[in-house]
């Protein structure tokens, strides 16, 4: 009995001892970097024994690769989608990088940064915006240039107005590393306060809470440009072309078709863009109107303000209301001093 207990605790005493090398060769070799970015990160998951001796035979490579939960993610130069010129890496301890980190960028949806990735859908723009060897190509957000990139050797120059700091520096590189870099001129600031140079043609990806701003910003500048390809919230574009008598038939519609000639091109899904953003995309052509229409746009666009103020009233009934009626007197009032009119004492009533 006596030997059969030796034996039985020799055993599990080297059972014991491979358990300890095991767990022993299991652990990473710290350093001061990697030790400071495990205690900021979650904890991974814990794994069974049994997985660990599994896993005894694939020992070799760095940390990253046999730590669970750490993804490094490379960035390369050139092609669509691979916006990012200097390699960089990212921790995350979920196993999944954050938008635009497998790139170099993390891209803000505030700014309305969502990045078109699709090859095709970028050459079908292009190609669709008919520019000429003598144009100047106006380029609202160009991001990591995707876009840009395809017009350099189209156009004559092309003008890039961006906000963020990242972009620009990454333009900039990129324009470098192409063959006709020299014609690309980047202007940083933003595009509501910038004085808008001459172009021929315009096409962007605008972000999308500014697009009615810098539509009419567009269509206001002078000289008035040939054409402009521009991608919008779908439902947004739906109204700039919408017809009488339908249901998205607004006063964007009644302003953007006196300006211009609008109309729809393709359909654009989220899934084309990096990070996609909620809803669906439409890309529309604009074609000012020449000459404009003669009147007085900040007058026109409020009468028509006021007539889409109440889509389920009559105009009768609009106009009749008390506060219409006393604001109608009062620019009567305006008008007569500005212009030196003997007013007569008319009083509107309802």
């Amino acid at each position: 009995n006596s030997s059969s207990f030796a034996l039985r605790l020799c055993m599990l005493l080297r059972r014991v001892h491979r358990l300890s090398t095991v767990i022993a060769r299991s652990r990473p070799r710290w350093t001061s970097s990697s030790l400071s970015s495990f205690l900021s990160s979650p904890a991974p998951p814990l794994r069974s024994m049994s997985k660990v001796r599994k896993g005894r035979k694939n020992r070799s490579g760095p940390l990253s690769q046999r730590r669970p939960g750490i993804q490094i993610a490379s960035s390369k130069v050139g092609g669509f989608g691979s916006s990012s010129s200097s390699s960089s890496s990212s921790y995350s301890a979920s196993g999944s990088a954050p938008a635009g980190a497998g790139h170099g960028i993390v891209f803000t949806k505030a700014l309305g940064q969502h990045i078109l990735k699709n090859p095709n859908i970028v050459r079908s723009i292009v190609e669709k915006a008919g520019i000429r060897a003598s144009d100047t190509v106006l380029e609202i957000g160009p991001g990591t240039g995707n876009m840009t990139v395809q017009m350099l050797p189209l156009a004559k120059k092309v003008i890039a107005i961006e906000f963020d700091p990242r972009m620009v520096a990454e333009l900039s590189k990129r324009a470098k590393a192409h063959e006709h870099g020299h014609k690309l001129q980047i202007i940083h600031g933003d595009v509501m306060k910038v004085q808008l140079p001459y172009f021929d043609v315009c096409v962007a990806n605008l972000p999308y809470q500014i697009s009615s701003a810098i539509t009419f910003k567009l269509l206001a500048h002078e000289p008035a440009f040939r054409c402009a390809l521009l991608m919008y919230q779908q439902e947004f574009a739906f109204r700039m072309f919408a017809k009488p008598s339908t249901p998205l038939y607004c006063r964007l519609s009644v302003n953007c078709q006196l300006l211009a000639d609008v109309r729809h091109v393709m359909k654009v899904g989220k899934n084309n863009f990096r990070p996609p953003p909620k809803v669906e995309s439409s890309v529309v052509r604009i074609e000012p109107r020449i000459p404009r229409p003669d009147i007085n746009f900040m007058e026109w666009d409020g009468l028509v303000r006021l007539c889409f103020s109440r889509k389920n009233k009559t105009l009768r009934a609009i106009f009749n209301t008390k506060s219409v009626l006393k604001m109608l007197q009062d620019n009567y009032s305006t008008f007569c001093s500005l212009n030196n009119i003997v007013r007569h004492f008319v009083v509107l009533t309802d």
